[in-house]
Order: C-alpha cells, then structure tokens, then sequence
C-alpha cells in the first residue's frame, strides 16, 4: 500500500487506525426533512449546534425528533433537562408516537435531570400522579441522573461526562440540552458561556459527540444564548412568518450556518405531525 506520511503507515501497522473507514462516518444525516435539505454533505459529528427559536414554532418538537432519529440509527442519546422533569420528558415522545421506553429500559437513552431541584416535596408530587404517570415516573427514573444543584456547572458537566463514559459515548450518539436559555436564569452570563465553551471543547471536540442546544427567542437577540454565533459551530433558527398569508402564522426553518459542511441556509415552512415529525410543506 501506498501511504501519505510514515505517521499513517505506522499507524496501520499497529493496528491503531481502520482506514478502511470513510471520512463520512465523521458525518451523520439527522433524518429531520428541513435540516437534510439543508445539509446535501450532512451534519458534522464535532458541532455544537445552537437552536433558536420563536414560541410556537414547535423547537421542542423537532428536538424530540433528533434524539429519536439519534436512536433510531443505534446510538445512544443523553437529554439534559432544564425545562421538564424526567416524566414529562418521556411523555413528549409518547406523544410524539415514538416509545422511546425501551431505550430508556437498556440505557441507550439517559436524561441528566437539572429540573427536579425545584420540587420541594417529591413525594407529594409522586403522590398526586395517577397510575400511568407514576408508571412513566418509574420507568424514567431508572434512567435518570439527578443533578442536585443545577447552578453549580461542574457538577451538571460531571454528571454529563459520567453519562457520556456509561456509554462509551465517543464518534457516537448525540447530547441535547433542552434549554440554554433556562440556564442563562441559573447563573451569571460569564458562567453560562464558560459551560458552552466547556461542554463544546469536551463533548464536541474530545469525544466528537455533537451537541444540540435550544434557545428561546424572547426579543432579546444579542443577550445570552443568543449571541453565541462566534462560539458555536452551527445556528438553526425557527420562526413564524406572518406575511405569507394572511392572518396566518407558516413556521418556518433553516440552517444558518455550520462550519465544516456546505449549508443551503434556505427557509422552509413546515408542519409536525405525530409519528411522522417534520414535514416540509408549501404553505400556498
């Protein structure tokens, strides 16, 4: 064989390296319609990916539909949940139609809980639940790694990275977090941007894991999260457009940017539906 440098050859030689790979596997295609639209080279495994998105525009949704797709192809997915607990987590699939029950059960989806800490009285709140949403309770707790004091990030990494290890997490699997813009409530703006940059540098670049991060548009767009453009490798924006017909609001998505791949940063209306997810639509 013919190789390149005497590091490659060396390599192959100690059975250190599988050339037999292509360079795609570094590459993943995330199966949502308007995101493989976008991305004809696919989406790089090393991106930490911010999600912006207006209210209504279903942004929950479609991240739902990225960890879904993530198990579907075998891999493994870790949530870290500001926004919900454990329970209303897993109920957002069911809703969905996607059981994601199973991979709760064998450990190939995990949730980091950083919601959990404001329920005073959990027993109380187990208490008032009926039969099924206990049942849901259980199911996830089992896969579950509570987070005691969100606030303090490195524990809340240190929960992330012991997930990602149970896992053996490494050019494999997808971290989401739902909600950076509930973290930004949580601490300081300089520690909110040393989490992304921290969580970018060990997840995206060290194990070659992508991480998707969703953000709320509130109004304020050049406050934390939103101001992540030089951080972040990738931005999606999601929004409601009102000029396309009247007295109706089309949701609309695209990718903005996401270094390392071609990008078709074109908008596209779309609906959701159960069971099937994106759908990319012609709203007139």
């Amino acid at each position: 064989q013919i190789f390149c440098s005497e590091a490659c050859r060396d390599a192959l030689g100690a059975a250190e390296l599988d050339f037999s790979k292509s360079p795609d596997h570094r590459r993943i295609r995330p199966s949502v319609s308007a995101f493989d639209v976008s991305l004809p080279q696919g989406f790089p495994r090393n991106a930490f990916v911010l999600m912006s998105g207006e209210a209504g525009t279903r942004d929950r949704a479609v991240q739902a539909e990225l960890v879904w797709r993530t198990l579907q192809r075998g891999e493994p997915a870790i949530i870290v949940s500001l926004q919900e607990p454990p329970g209303s987590v897993v109920q957002q699939f069911l809703t969905l139609e996607w059981n994601v029950l199973p991979y709760l059960e064998r450990g190939q989806l995990h949730i980091v809980d950083a919601f959990t800490y404001r329920v005073g009285d959990r027993d109380r709140m187990f208490e008032r639940m009926d039969e099924w949403n206990r049942h849901i309770y259980n199911v996830a707790g089992d896969a579950t790694t509570t987070v005691r004091d969100p606030s303090d990030l490195g524990e809340l990494l240190n929960k992330v990275d012991n997930a990602m290890k149970a896992r053996e997490m490494i050019d494999d699997g997808l971290v989401l977090v739902d909600s950076l813009t509930e973290l930004g409530t949580l601490v300081q703006p300089v520690q909110a941007y040393n989490f992304v940059k921290d969580l970018r540098a060990d997840v995206c670049k060290g194990r070659f894991v992508p991480v998707v991060a969703g953000a709320t548009l509130s109004g304020a767009r050049e406050e934390f999260p939103h101001d992540l453009e030089y951080v972040v490798d990738g931005v999606i924006e999601m929004r409601l457009n009102q000029e396309i017909i009247t007295d109706a609001l089309i949701k609309h998505a695209r990718i903005r940017k996401l270094n390392g791949v071609l990008v078709i940063p074109e908008w596209h209306a779309y609906e959701y539906t159960s069971g099937t997810g994106m759908v990319l639509c012609d709203p007139e």
